[in-house]
């Protein structure tokens, strides 16, 4: 049976999902307030278009492709390149623990192309089916796992 999509149903799935949203806008501009402003104007845009979403069961590759397409847009319409927030530097700086596997995992990331970094953030971060990344990316589920599967040894050979 198919939930008739409204725009309560809408929203009720995106503030379910947010943390999600969020992380996948954050791994684009890496800042707080940058991946904040990206997730809302996702929400808009969703809330503009949900007319066009007819199967209910595809509602989360459908938003998922909105945020990465206005993570996207943002990042031409700024045109600027985000090394690190200073929090970040802070806690690197003052922690007594190990944080360089994790630093050196997001600096690799951020060395893939934008949709290579897309295709391992959906799968790995955020466990996305490949059908469902195909769809988001608009490619073949074959060239999803050609284009994971060459990051994966980007990644491997960039962290050794």
């Amino acid at each position: 049976m198919k939930t008739k999509l409204n725009r309560d149903y809408v929203t009720k799935f995106i503030i379910e999902n947010r943390e999600g949203y969020y992380r996948l806008a954050y791994t684009y501009v890496k800042n707080q307030q940058d991946s904040l402003d990206i997730v809302q104007e996702a929400i808009c845009k969703a809330l503009e278009s949900q007319h066009k979403l007819k199967n209910p069961d595809g509602i989360k590759s459908w938003f998922y492709k909105i945020v990465v397409h206005t993570a996207l847009d943002f990042l031409r319409k700024s045109n600027k390149i985000v090394l690190t927030e200073d929090e970040i530097l802070e806690d690197i700086g003052g922690s007594s623990s190990d944080n360089y596997e994790d630093t050196d995992l997001m600096s690799a990331l951020d060395r893939l192309s934008d949709e290579n970094k897309t295709i391992v953030v959906l799968r790995y971060f955020e466990a996305m089916k490949l059908q469902d990344i195909a769809s988001i990316m608009n490619m073949p589920e074959s060239t999803v796992k050609t284009k994971l599967y060459s990051s994966l040894k980007k990644l491997r050979i960039e962290l050794e």
